[in-house]
């Protein structure tokens, strides 16, 4: 055994511990060489396998999930890497540092010290492989949009733009006619890490696209089973140890024809296997939906634009897969002419209002051509600045979810009744979407919410596009009047401007 001379440290709970390692250059040390660590506090092991960076370095990151003193141990065929000994501390985390997000509640999240987390997410495929300085914007952007999730791809998008602008590719080789899928690129990941980074030091969670269609010759999207799971192994090695790392396996997976179901599954076990930090886990679909039931994907991710544009449809797949579901593609607010990248903002709200009454979450995306740099230089291909409506009326959203206890919206009684959702049975939402009544009579649907007699509660109008919230007049009593509903004792209404896009929060009096 050999002691590591200065290597205790300090590291907070959920934070990044990283030992590093000289060892051998020659041969091919990224399939060569076996290297990791074993991190132990009492009886809980946690074993990270480590990666080469080039340049006979060797790296092995850890992420405490408890406090105090972790006894960390290498492992590896190659004595000059083999039994090592370090001795980390794992200190309280500091402010902002709430854990990984984890599924709670069945169809919900919450942070792993058990703060509730609502995904309000943007896409931005290229992001991660422009400049610093541009990627920099990008990441001011979301943080400012207000933004709590951001999905972008590891391996490049090939465009006009990209071979313009790429100055490194995954693995090593010339400009795609002869990659070495044997030797990875440290330099690519090291920029992927950097992209990680900026977005855990906003509180941004990084939902990493593994795969996509969308390589053209550089062919990525067409790898060997042998190179794809090589690939995974690396990417988990380097990136699972940062807790805002969310893994999706694909984006639209059933466009690359080179790929069974089968394989899929194997990609995904591999992903799950790999990682000691149960990371959040899922594939997003094209046309065909994923088996989103099988145990190693930990929520849904959609593409499906018409579940949160037709009332009562978002709930289906929630209720099929009893996970998570966020509808990351719902397509985009922009001025396309094609039909997925022309919503109106006001169309895009109102979809994340449908997704969020049905207990479900939804995904941001923009393509608004500007400036006539073209269809390339979009928020959704390369990031940069926000040119829509849509963002802060999400912000706006978000601030309302959050507000209050608990950890989740139910949908209320969402066989028979849309537009209507729960929190503790305390509070209340309910979307008018685009009708635009002149009044709402109180009604709270009797389906798995038992009131006590005489229940009192305030209203308050919330102008979703306006980003308003303004109290109503009164005290509404609740009374059971029949077999499916309580109203108000007095037959009271809530008066409404008659305007779409209206919404209601009725909260309990506290007795």
């Amino acid at each position: 055994m050999h002691t590591l001379i200065g290597q205790s440290s300090k590291v907070e709970k959920w934070g990044v511990f990283e030992l590093a390692l000289r060892g051998p250059e020659s041969g091919n040390p990224f399939y060569d060489v076996r290297f990791g660590a074993r991190f132990a506090q009492g009886g809980t092991v946690i074993e990270a396998r480590g990666f080469y960076d080039g340049e006979g370095v060797y790296r092995v990151r850890f992420m405490p999930p408890g406090e105090g003193a972790w006894e960390g141990v290498t492992f590896s065929n190659r004595p000059e890497l083999d039994q090592f000994s370090c001795r980390l501390v794992a200190e309280s985390p500091s402010e902002g540092n709430r854990g990984p997000v984890e599924v709670a509640n069945t169809c919900h999240f919450s942070h792993r010290d058990g703060t509730p987390y609502y995904p309000f997410g943007s896409t931005s495929y290229g992001w991660a492989h422009q400049p610093d300085e541009f990627a920099e914007r990008t990441l001011n952007a979301l943080a400012e949009g207000g933004f709590n999730k951001f999905r972008t791809g590891i391996m490049p998008h090939y465009s006009e733009h990209s071979l313009s602008t790429a100055s490194c590719f995954p693995f090593q080789g010339n400009d795609g006619s002869d990659w070495d899928l044997s030797r990875f690129n440290p330099e690519y990941f090291r920029m992927m890490e950097r992209r990680i980074e900026g977005l855990l030091e906003r509180n941004i969670e990084a939902d990493l696209i593994l795969f996509h269609p969308y390589s053209g010759p550089w062919n990525f999207g067409s790898l060997p089973d042998w190179a794809d799971k090589a690939y995974l192994r690396y990417a988990v090695s380097r990136f699972a140890a940062y807790r805002n790392v969310w893994w999706s396996l694909a984006n639209e997976y059933d466009l690359m024809p080179d790929k069974t179901v089968e394989d899929w599954h194997s990609l995904c076990r591999t992903v799950a296997e790999e990682d000691p930090y149960g990371h959040l886990l899922s594939i997003h679909n094209g046309v065909r939906l994923y088996e989103a039931w099988k145990p190693w994907i930990t929520h849904a991710c959609i593409q499906d634009g018409l579940a949160v544009e037709i009332p009562g449809r978002a709930v289906a797949l929630r209720n099929a897969y009893m996970k998570p579901v966020i509808y990351d593609e719902v397509c985009y607010e922009g001025n396309f002419k094609d039909r997925w990248g022309d919503l109106s903002a006001e169309e895009l709200v109102f979809r994340f209002w449908q997704g969020a009454i049905s207990g479900t979450y939804v995904g941001h995306g923009e393509v608004v051509e500007h400036d006539g740099l073209g269809r390339d230089v979009v928020w959704t291909g390369i990031g940069g600045e926000l040119q829509g409506r849509s963002a802060p009326r999400i912000a706006f959203l978000r601030k309302i979810l959050e507000e209050g206890p608990g950890c989740g919206w139910e949908p209320l009684d969402p066989w028979w009744h849309t537009g209507m959702a729960r929190k503790e049975d305390k509070t209340f939402l309910v979307y008018l979407g685009k009708d635009a009544p002149g009044s709402w009579e109180f009604r709270l649907p009797t389906k798995e919410l038992v009131l006590p007699e005489g229940a009192e509660f305030r209203v308050e109008l919330i102008d979703t596009w306006n980003m308003t919230v303004t109290p109503v007049a009164g005290v509404f009593t609740a009374l059971r009047r029949d077999d499916y509903f309580y109203g108000d004792r007095g037959g009271g209404k809530v008066p409404l401007p008659s305007a779409p896009y209206m919404a209601l929060r009725i909260r309990a009096l506290e007795g």
